[in-house]
């Protein structure tokens, strides 16, 4: 159907939940929304969809996925890697992602915003960028990131980082492994960025948000931790409530109490759900390789099979919505704002996701009342 009425929906728009209403959606399009009461005079229309109470809510928007559909990006630095990814999440209600390229060599980095680049100029994409998470980093903090590859910010490595002239770059790196002016450069080009997988002390991180990064990748997991005598990165990211940061809702990468102390001090107003998701989202793989080593599938954990190290997260973002509310009792208006208005507000991509709105495309979700997602919508089109 390119012209429909949903009816009897939750919709959450940039007011919240205003009881049951209804969107009209044309040409692939948001073309009206307005209460049930209203819909007698809104004429024929081709088609009706029940939504019987259900959450109506915008397409959600990863921010960092490193693979899936049995592809890893930096293995599978192609359009038809990208389009793999990019269905294997779609059934996990996102309509916009960045791929992302954990440490690797400036080389394979150029050939993933080449193909990044490719990808976005097909017109029902999902890809809205790129996630350049590392090499610049920090050794000791590197986590899955293979020592070979780490190294810091240099002149080649910022232009390349700056390079792709369409859609969104987000670049995570460590305060020790650039300098603020380094940073200045990359946010006056329109680069966000993330601050993670990092030593840095408290005043080396202040320095970097002041430069001009914006946010921080995985709270807690991965930098330095708040202490008696050193609040270091994590301190400062508890500190600062107008930057962002991302967080992995799994259970796993972080305990329900720092989950809990983080929504209080950041408001879900500054959270970001990720996925972190690995090759396996989507896909039935008991190990994958991750740049030479095997990881293994077990328990809703990726590790390493050399040392238990975390690779990522076996998590998909309506997984990561729905424990919002299952570990923390984050109301649903909040829970998938977190993981669809608040990303695209940090990338600054607002005015294309993450809200329902006259004109917006109609990428879209469905949840049911226990937070469950039901079905994706891309441009009109459901996939239930």
């Amino acid at each position: 159907m390119s012209h429909y009425l949903i009816r009897n929906a939750r919709v959450l728009t940039r007011a919240g939940f205003n009881g049951l209403q209804s969107v009209e959606v044309h040409d692939g399009c948001i073309a009206g929304i307005f209460d049930d009461t209203e819909v007698e005079d809104r004429g024929e229309q081709t088609g009706y969809v029940d939504f019987e109470g259900d959450i109506l809510a915008p397409g959600l928007f990863d921010i960092q996925v490193n693979g899936g559909g049995g592809v890893l990006f930096n293995d599978n630095r192609t359009v038809d890697g990208l389009n793999t990814i990019a269905r294997a999440h779609r059934q996990f209600g996102v309509t916009a992602f960045l791929p992302t390229l954990i440490s690797d060599h400036p080389e394979a980095i150029g050939e993933g915003i080449s193909a990044v680049r490719r990808a976005m100029r097909s017109a029902d994409t999902t890809v809205a960028g790129i996630h350049i998470e590392g090499p610049c980093i920090s050794p000791e903090k590197r986590g899955i990131h293979p020592i070979s590859r780490v190294r810091p910010l240099d002149d080649e490595l910022l232009e390349l980082f700056s390079s792709l002239d369409e859609g969104h770059t987000l670049v995570t790196l460590a305060p020790e492994a650039a300098t603020p002016a380094q940073i200045s450069r990359l946010s006056e080009r329109g680069v966000v960025v993330s601050l993670g997988h990092s030593q840095a002390s408290y005043e080396q991180t202040v320095a970097a948000l002041n430069a001009g990064a914006t946010g921080f990748t995985h709270l807690f997991n991965a930098m330095s931790p708040l202490t008696s005598r050193e609040p270091g990165m994590v301190g400062a990211a508890l500190e600062t409530t107008d930057n962002w940061a991302g967080i992995i809702m799994d259970g796993v990468h972080v305990s329900s109490v720092a989950l809990s102390l983080a929504l209080k001090l950041k408001t879900a107003k500054k959270l970001i759900l990720v996925s972190d998701a690995m090759p396996d989202a989507g896909a039935d793989l008991p190990t994958f390789e991750l740049l030479g080593r095997e990881i293994i599938v077990s328990d809703g954990r990726l590790t390493s099979a050399d040392d238990g190290t975390l690779a990522g997260a076996a998590l998909n973002l309506a997984q990561a919505v729905h424990n919002s509310s299952a570990i923390l009792n984050v109301d649903d208006c909040d829970a998938i704002r977190m993981a669809s208005t608040n990303p695209a507000a940090f990338m600054g991509a607002d005015d294309e996701h993450g809200e329902i709105a006259i004109g917006r495309k109609a990428n879209l979700v469905r949840f049911d009342k226990a937070l469950k997602l039901k079905g994706t919508c891309l441009a009109g089109v459901w996939d239930i």
